[in-house]
């Protein structure tokens, strides 16, 4: 298994620090508002990822957090007079609904910034007393040119970050380039007892926190979106090396941007759209196969057209899987002649759909794998009659696109006795050859939005969307 890490700007083999085992972080949301199709993207794009390891026989410990107290959280709760605990609360809840509506799994652990205040004060005592960090004033901030590293994920040297850099108004930080581990508590504020007086924990300094607690000061992978690049996960790298003397994480993952119509996705633009908006429209599914339809370092654009052509892939996707449902219950033999022979197909897709995700999880060529399948099984298999070879496509189908986490919302639909019996009218119609009444009743039924399709085992149904 091949994956490109940002840290090298290579693929390399994946060697788990632990036989079987792989330690994943995930920067997660900060939760002061409903995630956008933005963040989307790594939330479903790491949820394969993670899916694939377990898909492969590892045993996976996934970390997410929730950065629960931050500027912005702070901000919405005066705007709305709500505690900083309410607006986080309130939003994690919604992030939820969310993530389960993505067909996202919940993380090993979902620690929080504000659960893991004593970590965060231990590492930075850790820091100032090894001479990386300083205190002025009840501030904390990490000297970066004491990490001789320091831009090695961005690939930049220290020279070039610095000269972008600025001082802003009321920090005391002796270089641009510091950053804060800690903030001197203003007025109105939240805020937690330390050593340097109250405050509260800068954003990069939470993730060190975290990652050492649940997973320990070396991790195999830490991912999130390009986006985090730099600063954050530079910052991460800094304190973390710095505090621990070991490497924080062996491979670095970054999904690519998300643009809308082709531009940038930004409020002031007015294309910035919450995943609970496009959800409402077209519901979440063919968000998530937007989201992993594309190798997940590659850029990709948000549009109406893009998401009703993902409605239509997915539609595609249903209809196979129903129509084996439906060949299976109307099969004849337990058994066909040529059963081994199509079933050697099902391998061949299997291997083609592992081969695209060991090769840096390339979601693009695996989603073609799973199609390859749907046209093996609409041409060779749903004719066949055989119970043995439909269930054997069946579980195949399931196999893939349980890794995708894709067609997860299967229902069984059932009629109404008005229905049942106009279909069963259609039917004695037709063995009458009054084709005109035959017509005349599905006409009838399309426009109640029962679709009709007559197939060599017998009239299948479905409602239409």
């Amino acid at each position: 298994m091949k994956i490109y890490n940002t840290l090298s700007r290579t693929k390399e083999e994946f060697k788990p620090i632990e036989e079987g085992k792989v330690k994943m972080y995930a920067c997660g949301p900060t939760v002061y508002n409903f995630i956008h199709i933005g963040n989307a993207r790594p939330i479903c794009v790491f949820d394969v990822v993670r899916r694939f390891f377990e898909y492969r026989g590892y045993e996976v410990k996934f970390v997410q957090n929730f950065t629960d107290v931050d500027d912005k959280i702070i901000k919405r709760a005066n705007e709305e007079n709500l505690t900083f605990t309410e607006v986080s609360e309130k939003y994690i809840e919604q992030y939820k609904i969310d993530a389960k509506g993505l067909n996202v799994r919940d993380a090993t652990v979902h620690p929080k910034a504000t659960e893991n205040i004593d970590e965060i004060i231990d590492i930075i005592k850790t820091l100032e007393e090894k001479g990386f960090a300083y205190a002025v004033d009840g501030d904390v901030y990490f000297s970066t040119k004491k990490f001789d590293e320091y831009g090695k994920l961005s690939h930049q040297p220290l020279e070039d970050l610095e000269a972008g850099a600025r001082i802003a108004i009321g920090e005391k930080k002796k270089e641009p380039m510091d950053f804060a581990l800690w903030k001197n508590a203003k007025p109105g504020e939240p805020y937690w007892e330390s050593p340097w007086g109250n405050g509260r924990p800068g954003w990069h300094i939470e993730c060190s926190a975290m990652v050492r607690r649940y997973l320990g000061e070396t991790i195999d992978i830490h991912c999130g979106g390009q986006d985090l690049i730099f600063p954050h996960h530079e910052n991460e790298i800094a304190q973390s090396e710095c505090c621990n003397g070991a490497a924080f994480a062996n491979y670095w993952m970054h999904n690519g941007y998300i643009n809308v119509d082709n531009v940038k996705m930004s409020k002031s633009l007015g294309n910035f759209f919450t995943v609970r908006d496009v959800a409402n429209e077209y519901g979440y599914e063919p968000i998530r196969y937007l989201m992993i339809s594309s190798q997940y370092r590659s850029p990709i654009n948000y549009s109406v057209d893009i998401i009703n052509q993902c409605k239509s892939s997915l539609n595609r996707l249903y209809t196979c899987r129903d129509s084996l449902d439906f060949a299976l219950e109307n099969a004849a033999n337990e058994q066909g002649e040529n059963d081994a022979e199509i079933m050697k197909l099902f391998d061949e897709r299997r291997q083609q759909f592992i081969k695209a995700m060991e090769d840096d999880f390339n979601t693009a060529d695996a989603v073609a794998a799973v199609f390859d399948l749907v046209r093996d099984i609409n041409t060779k298999v749903l004719d066949s009659n055989s119970k043995s070879l439909i269930k054997a496509a069946a579980e195949v189908f399931d196999e893939l696109c349980g890794v995708l986490g894709l067609v997860y919302n299967r229902k069984k639909a059932t009629l109404d006795e008005e229905v049942e019996q106009l279909i069963a009218q259609r039917a004695q119609a037709r063995k009458d050859k009054n084709w005109a009444l035959a017509d005349e009743i599905r006409d009838k039924l399309k426009a109640m939005k029962i679709v009709l399709e007559d197939t060599p085992q017998g009239v299948k149904w479905h409602i239409e969307e």
